[in-house]
């Protein structure tokens, strides 16, 4: 007796998952592995969104002061002398803050890198993200090239600073009677040659003419990013806060995460240590400190574009900090045989 024939149409079997060979459940497992994707990685060559936020921070205060003092009926009152680079002082000053002796210039600004250099060695030697003797000699090296460009641009650079040259350059003087100068401050090479601010100064003269890049501005952009981006980066991952990586240019050409050059036994044994701390607890008493003086660079920056110096000034003086904090934090990124040497924060 003939068998009757087999259906018509798809089978409609059911198919145990115990059934499925290996092959076919590891592409099964693989397909859905492959829809979980990486965030993209940033342009080496430029700073993270983060960063990019914070660095936004510093012109958009200055933008604001320079809106403020024009709106305000205070400071538009108030008498600018171009010459001291300030209104009024005394009584018809438009704000305590637009005297130059007022105590947070005074104790803060002008002794401004002493501040930040406490502040930044306290949270190296406290905190417990940095651990290691390489860590810290990076953090320090890092330090003396930020320090070297205040030097630089501020105190000295083979004779007058940076700043001081740039005034005469371009046009500027030291207004004072020859008779007042003596051979120690002047020299026997003439004035316009060796005159530096502090030297003008102390002569009795005002610098007139030219064009004075705001030290006041340099310095506060400067040592608040300087400690924002050592104390930022450290923090943010030990707290798990950040969750966005720095890419990096390898020695091969490849571009990776800043992750993949952390030292062996920072990888691993301080893995999950700070995991589940909150940031201010993560921050530690360095970190705080850090944080408090940061606060008041930005506060007496606000005070500085509100009350002191002309845009430009002000302009040129974020220039400079922005392309100093270029060459030492995103530069390296770029040149593995540079970061060899100071590294990067966190790493």
């Amino acid at each position: 007796m003939d068998s009757p024939p087999p259906p018509s149409g798809p089978s409609r079997r059911h198919v145990s998952p115990s059934s499925l060979s290996p092959s076919s459940q590891t592409v099964h497992i693989s397909s859905s592995t492959t829809t979980r994707t990486s965030p993209p990685r940033n342009n080496p060559l430029l700073p993270t969104p983060t960063e990019l936020a914070l660095l936004s921070i510093y012109p958009l205060l200055l933008i604001f002061g320079t809106f403020f003092a024009v709106l305000s009926p205070d400071v538009q009152s108030s008498t600018y002398n171009p010459l001291t680079q300030s209104h009024d002082q005394g009584s018809l000053s438009p704000s305590y803050f637009a005297r130059k002796n007022n105590l947070f210039n005074v104790l803060f600004v002008k002794r401004g890198w002493g501040w930040i250099t406490f502040s930044f060695f306290l949270f190296i030697f406290t905190h417990p993200a940095v651990r290691t003797s390489a860590q810290r000699s990076r953090a320090t090296i890092r330090w003396a090239v930020v320090t070297a460009w205040w030097v630089f641009v501020t105190q000295w650079f083979f004779g007058p600073a940076i700043i001081d040259r740039g005034f005469r350059i371009t046009g500027g003087k030291c207004q004072v009677k020859m008779a007042e100068i003596s051979e120690k401050d002047a020299g026997d090479v003439g004035v316009k040659e060796v005159f530096t601010a502090a030297a003008c100064k102390s002569a009795g003269g005002r610098w007139s003419g030219g064009h004075d890049i705001s030290g006041h501005v340099f310095l506060l952009v400067l040592g608040s990013c300087f400690l924002l981006q050592e104390v930022g980066w450290v923090v943010g991952r030990w707290v798990r806060f950040v969750r966005e990586e720095r890419a990096v240019v390898m020695a091969d050409g490849a571009v990776k995460g800043a992750t993949a050059e952390l030292e062996r036994e920072v990888r691993y044994q301080g893995e999950d240590m700070g995991r589940g701390t909150g940031v201010m607890e993560g921050l530690g008493h360095g970190g705080k400190v850090a944080v408090g003086v940061v606060g008041l660079c930005a506060w007496m920056l606000l005070m500085t574009a509100i009350y002191f110096h002309t845009w430009f000034e002000k302009f040129t003086g974020l220039l400079v900090a922005l392309t100093a904090l270029y060459t030492t934090y995103i530069l390296p990124r770029n040149v593995p045989a540079l970061r060899s040497i100071i590294g990067l924060p966190g790493i």
